[in-house]
């Protein structure tokens, strides 16, 4: 029977195993949408077709990152077409930057492709295991969400 510490330390572990694996897979959908795509880039791309549009302070706040950095990656992702600005009609003299439609066509893509691949490796959990699972890991990032 394992103690509380050991069961501490085998999540941390599992942990660093699951971030391993989510740097990797980051990688390769970011690859997966443009072969010139940087994981961070993906990031950024995907939090503007689900939350934009956004300012690029937005942007800086969310992925605490100083605004130049920030502006390296949105004019990589202006380069390649899947993100554009455009003039906010609250405050003309601000910028709006937002996923294009064939930024958020191309995360589509990978997103069911990678879910199909996913269900597939999940396929023996049952949907109760998934829930629980589902929950537990939610309930995971919510006790440690200040961190």
């Amino acid at each position: 029977m394992s103690t509380r510490n050991d069961d501490l330390r085998r999540i941390e572990t599992e942990v660093g195993s699951l971030i391993r694996r989510v740097k990797r897979v980051m990688a390769e959908r970011a690859l997966e949408v443009h072969p010139e795509l940087h994981p961070m880039t993906y990031f950024i791309l995907s939090h503007l077709a689900v939350h934009g549009p956004l300012r690029g302070a937005d942007l800086s706040g969310a992925f605490g990152m100083d605004k130049g950095g920030v502006s390296r990656q949105v004019q990589a992702l202006v380069d390649l077409g899947l993100v554009e600005r455009k003039p906010d009609p609250e405050d003309r003299r601000a910028i709006l930057l937002d996923a294009t439609d064939e930024g958020r066509r191309r995360l589509d893509e990978v997103s069911a492709s990678r879910r199909d691949r996913f269900d597939q490796r999940l396929a023996d959990w049952s949907d109760a295991e998934l829930s629980h699972f589902a929950g537990q890991l939610a309930a995971y990032n919510r006790a440690l969400s200040d961190d």
